[in-house]
């Protein structure tokens, strides 16, 4: 008979440094996916949305200037090392409660 995982067993399972890199590196909470933790990949995909649109915006039609694309790509990565710490601390978290 197959035992269910629950949420932290899958989440212990998974290894915190691939987890880790694919936030880093592609970018947009795909660590998130390898971890399967959907609400914080929304969250994730949400905030770089909102930061991508708010650049739109506030560009009004013109060129962006070489600032504002340094301030967007900041932006963008700052996600991604947030992302990429907080996925780390989740599976050391759940490997923790596991044990």
């Amino acid at each position: 008979m197959q035992k269910i995982l629950n949420k932290k067993e899958i989440l212990a399972s998974s290894s915190g440094w691939v987890a880790t890199f694919l936030n880093l590196f592609p970018g947009f909470g795909s660590g998130y996916i390898y971890q399967r933790r959907w609400i914080p990949y929304i969250a994730t995909i949400g905030s770089a949305t909102i930061w991508i649109g708010l650049g739109i915006f506030m560009q009004n039609n013109s060129e962006p200037t070489e600032k504002e694309r340094l301030i967007g790509l900041s932006g963008l990565t700052l996600i991604s090392i947030i992302t990429g710490i907080e996925s780390y601390l989740a599976h050391k978290k759940a490997c923790k409660l596991i044990e």
